[in-house]
């Protein structure tokens, strides 16, 4: 069964968004997110813990959530990764799209990345132990 964007997140302001150490330690950041062809878009820095997290282990949870990170729905598993540079016009179009914010150019902005997160991807992987 494919799953897009779930009906829980669609529509919010902010999802929590949950990378995971390498010790295993979950690590949940609340961000702004944008939504194009069923996959979820993040902006962030680089060098962000989110992104050295992500960079050891693309698994990821995601949940609605307060401006504060108070999660206020359910959570969903998903597979989430940094795009490299060519692929990112989609992802910034859904953020700028979403958040008035996002169109204003600012100059810390230079090393910024984007981030994917599909929930199908999660979903389709093989439902054997260990496999995700």
């Amino acid at each position: 069964m494919r799953m897009a964007i779930p009906r829980e997140i669609e529509g919010q302001k902010y999802i929590s968004l949950t990378t995971f150490r390498k010790n295993g330690v979950a690590v949940q950041t609340p961000v702004w997110f944008g939504e194009d062809s069923g996959k979820l878009y993040v902006v962030s820095k680089a060098d962000s813990g989110k992104c050295k997290r992500l960079r050891n282990n693309s698994n990821v949870r995601i949940a609605p959530c307060t401006i504060r990170g108070k999660i206020t729905g359910p959570e969903f598993e998903a597979i989430a990764r940094i795009l490299p540079p060519g692929q990112s016009p989609q992802a910034r179009a859904s953020l700028r799209r979403k958040y008035w914010l996002a169109r204003i150019p600012s100059p810390w902005r230079k090393n910024n990345v984007y981030l994917e997160i599909d929930v199908a991807a999660w979903n389709s992987l093989p439902a054997t132990p260990g496999a995700r």
